[in-house]
């Protein structure tokens, strides 16, 4: 059994049979394209991991994790109370803060109890690297501990965050989740490496046979674009479910654009849902529609529905352009009227080119080989930093 890490207060360790448990016989014990690393993952303090519910940067944190486990390499969790991995857990808080999620407060004092494990761990077992998840107090303090910092960026970019990955972009090796996402950054980032979000694939049995139903799914606003899909399945007179969580805000928005056309029959909504419903209505879909009008720099969502075989038409905004592979996986339109004519295509779509893709670029062990590489390259950067600080 491998040693317990040095907690620091009252972070607690666990060893837990997480997702995907039964198979950490390991894909890999043997020393594949260089060693093995020792990886403290950082994910945020607000909700589980994996998350029970909404959740998207936890998915992606667990699925990477697990990957990794598979692979062979050490991994300490570093996470909110609840969370369950095949890695080492190390809870940090007391409690997970679902409902305060960006409260500096909490960010704070979950990334400087993570510091705290990872500098103990430098006298006894370092950590190679630490992989950051969890907002941007980790990156700003990366120069003050000596283990290189891989930081995913997860959101969208805006005047504010543009101006503070310019002056702290360099403390860490930043990752962009899309070339969309990356065309949007500062100009000191425009060399970041690129690796989309991970999902696993076995998880989300191919299905060929399609339901008479379109799907969306996602957060109730404007961007996410939950009328003009409804615009779009009346446009082709075929039944729409709408499926995900009204959030604190998105009531009104609710109550004016969507419930008015809600009949049960045509245009259904079921609210979040997860588990074995989530992938049983994904892979019976005809489609997903996106009609998104913002530069979303991922969309697990359309990742989760090529997984299954279901294609995906989508508004050319933001990642969706580069997950969307026109007339191969889905339809990329520029409108409710051109996503309502594309329905009439879905015939000529493979649902199995759609997996295809998926397990090519976004399959879980595909983008753990790709985060090695980060890390090992990060690992030798840090290097000469270190020396000149002994």
């Amino acid at each position: 059994m491998k040693p317990a890490p040095v907690l620091p207060g009252n972070a607690t360790l666990k060893r837990t049979r997480g997702i995907g448990h039964e198979s950490v016989g390991r894909e890999y014990r043997t020393r594949e394209h260089g060693s093995l690393l020792r990886i403290a993952m950082l994910a945020p303090p607000w909700i589980p991991v994996p998350a029970p519910g909404y959740g998207g940067v936890e998915s992606v944190v667990s699925t990477l994790t697990e990957a990794l486990v598979r692979r062979g390499h050490d991994v300490t969790l570093l996470c909110a109370p609840g969370s369950e991995s095949a890695a080492d857990v190390v809870t940090l808080l007391d409690v997970a803060r679902p409902n305060e999620i960006e409260r500096s407060l909490y960010e704070a004092d979950h990334v400087a109890r993570a510091f705290e494990v990872i500098d103990r761990a430098a006298a006894d077992r370092p950590f190679d690297v630490v992989h950051d998840h969890c907002g941007f107090t980790a990156l700003a303090m990366a120069d003050r501990i000596a283990t290189p910092l891989v930081h995913t960026l997860h959101g969208p970019f805006t005047a504010a965050t543009s101006a503070f990955y310019a002056h702290h972009a360099n403390k860490g090796t930043v990752v962009a989740i899309s070339r969309a996402q990356l065309a949007t950054a500062p100009p000191g980032l425009a060399g970041a490496t690129v690796v989309p979000n991970p999902i696993d694939v076995r998880a989300w049995p191919l299905q060929e046979q399609k339901g008479d139903y379109l799907l969306w799914v996602g957060r109730m606003t404007a961007v996410k674009g939950p009328h003009r899909a409804i615009a779009a399945a009346k446009l082709a007179g075929v039944p729409l479910v709408l499926a995900g969580v009204i959030q604190p805000g998105q009531q009104e928005f609710f109550d004016r654009e969507v419930a008015p056309h809600i009949d049960g029959e045509q245009i259904r909504f079921i609210g979040e849902i997860r588990g074995e419903a989530k992938i049983s209505l994904f892979a019976g879909a005809r489609a997903l529609l996106t009609p998104i009008l913002w530069e979303e720099p991922f969309g697990m969502v359309m990742v989760e529905a090529f997984a299954c075989g279901t294609p995906v038409i989508a508004f050319r905004e933001g990642a969706a352009c580069e997950l969307v592979q026109h007339g191969e996986t889905g339809f990329l339109v520029d409108d409710a009227a051109g996503m309502a004519a594309a329905v009439g295509q879905l015939g000529s779509i493979s649902p199995a080119a759609c997996r295809a893709w998926v397990i090519e670029h976004c399959d879980a062990g595909v983008v753990a080989r790709a985060y090695e590489r980060v890390y090992r390259t990060a690992v030798r950067k840090t290097a000469p930093r270190v020396a000149m600080r002994a």
